[in-house]
């Protein structure tokens, strides 16, 4: 059986191969919230109906969340890089179709394999910094970075998105995605050493795969409709009790498959398990609130497209000085479950804080200090629950943890904004009834909706204490040295941990690792 192989063996070269991938990370990330700035445009230019309309967001984000699963442990298999280099491709290809597409379908079918492209890229995309970082300062920097790209994104696509709506026309939406890919699959073809998977014969399953594919594409359709639909409709309930069934099934088969297509055993790592599970609570308040708190600006302060995506730069702020300057240093002192830990609260606070939003409120009193504070919490939780998300990855499975750990925010992300969005509608309805005007009771319903999400951040700090295995932080090699999170949670009874140990053992001592690091 092949073996993967460093991506990048040349210290060098890690730094460049991290730019490309975040280059292909921000590209997807930004497709998925400068799409939602156009939609007005886009309707009325090629004659959707409303309820089509929301297919041009439901298509991409069920073939995404559908197949991050999937694409990750085809990484595993037949290499990471061509899967990455391919999902750029796709993706590029697909953003051509989605800007000279003349009808609804055609957007529609687009955004589809957009969403594939994109499921590709993006799964094995934390995988490959695993291996190619394997030293752990280095792989502390690289995580904080790529989160911190994945972050910014949603916020440079709202404004994005309104400024070349409004300046040129929706169809630069999906034609700024052509240099950014073509560049990006160049350049990884050169800076990315070829990895050998394991080979398909490990992990051929073609039933699980099915399986779990037709799974996770109909529970992301049924989250998405029921909002529209009803969470206690027939239809948002036999679809989800199919979903489920179809979810089972595949756990079943992976139980007994000679090849499984997810090897159980990798739920046996309990900060693996434990940190998805804190991720999928903790992510769903995190999407709602940015879709809840641009509305609020929009409907409430009278807030334009462009103005509100200028007015979560101090959220993108603070999240990139928070996770590149701060992150490591308090990982490496505390450990990493007190910091996921803090950074939850911290969210919590942010949320509290929202929850006090008046009908009649400015910008600068009641919702800066709010975003100051979420992006501190963010900033501290994101690459720590990715960090401790990858803890036990070994170079043979990197890709599938990857892509559940991108699994887990996409079905938590979809969820918690599908169910933050009913509950804040269904209030607001009930307040209109009662004679409230309209910025009173859309404050109304914006308030349950922050209150739930202080309820989840509170759950997911509660989750970590409980449910992630404590590791002892760790004292820096030299002063002022940051030891990154990688050395914090592979630092067990004094020695390096089995992601390292595996490292060592296929690899050879990593570059830069010294005296066991």
């Amino acid at each position: 059986m092949s073996q993967h192989v460093p991506e990048t063996p040349s210290g060098s070269s890690r730094w460049p191969a991290l730019l490309v991938l975040c280059a292909g990370t921000l590209m997807v990330i930004l497709d998925g919230t400068i799409v939602n700035v156009a939609l007005p445009s886009i309707q009325s230019d090629l004659g959707f109906s409303q309820a089509s309309l929301t297919w041009v967001v439901n298509a991409y984000l069920i073939a995404f969340g559908g197949l991050l699963l999937l694409a990750g442990r085809l990484g595993d298999l037949i290499g990471r890089k061509r899967v990455f280099v391919a999902g750029l491709a796709l993706f590029t290809a697909a953003s051509l179709l989605c800007g000279v597409s003349a009808n609804p379908g055609t957007l529609i079918a687009a955004r589809f394999l957009q969403g594939v492209g994109g499921a590709m890229a993006s799964a094995v995309t934390l995988g490959m910094i695993v291996a190619i970082f394997t030293e752990p300062r280095e792989r502390s920097r690289a995580i904080a970075v790529y989160s911190f790209v994945g972050s910014a994104g949603a916020s440079i696509g709202v404004i994005a998105g309104g400024v070349l709506t409004q300046a040129i026309s929706w169809h630069w939406i999906f034609f700024v995605n052509l240099p950014i890919g073509v560049a990006a699959a160049v350049l990884a073809g050169r800076v990315l050493s070829p990895d050998h998977g394991a080979g398909p014969r490990q992990g051929a399953d073609v039933i699980g795969a099915v399986l779990v594919t037709a799974a996770l594409m109909l529970g992301v359709y049924t989250i998405v409709k029921a909002a529209d639909r009803g969470w206690g409709s027939a239809h948002t309930l036999g679809l989800g009790a199919v979903s489920a069934a179809l979810l089972a099934a595949f756990v079943l088969r992976q139980a007994r498959a000679a090849h499984p297509l997810l090897p159980l055993r990798i739920f046996r790592s309990r900060n693996v398990s434990g940190a998805n599970l804190v991720q999928f609570v903790m992510v769903a308040p995190m999407f709602g609130f940015q879709f809840l708190v641009a509305l609020y600006l929009q409907r409430v302060l009278g807030y334009d497209a462009i103005g509100t995506g200028i007015a979560f730069l101090p959220i993108t702020t603070s999240i990139g000085l928070t996770s590149l300057f701060l992150a490591a240093r308090l990982i490496a002192r505390f450990g990493p479950r007190t910091v996921l830990a803090a950074g939850l609260l911290l969210l919590a606070a942010g949320f509290v804080l929202l929850t006090q939003l008046p009908a009649h409120g400015s910008y600068g009193a009641h919702v800066l200090p709010a975003l100051v504070l979420l992006g501190a919490g963010a900033g501290l939780a994101l690459p720590t629950i990715t960090t401790l998300a990858m803890s036990d990855a070994t170079p043979g499975d990197s890709g599938l943890v990857s892509g559940l750990a991108n699994t887990t925010q996409q079905v938590g992300g979809a969820l918690g904004l599908a169910v933050l969005s009913t509950l804040a509608a269904s209030r607001t309805d009930r307040l209109l009834g009662t004679g409230e005007n309209t910025a009173a009771a859309l404050t109304g319903g914006y308030h349950l909706a922050f209150a739930t999400g202080t309820a989840l951040m509170l759950l997911a700090a509660a989750l970590t204490a409980t449910a992630l295995r404590p590791r002892r932080a760790v004292t820096p090699e030299a002063p002022g040295v940051p030891q990154g999170p990688g050395q914090a949670i592979t630092s067990v009874r004094g020695g390096q941990g089995q992601n390292a140990r595996a490292v060592r053992t296929r690899y050879g001592r990593p570059q830069g690792d010294r005296d066991g690091g």
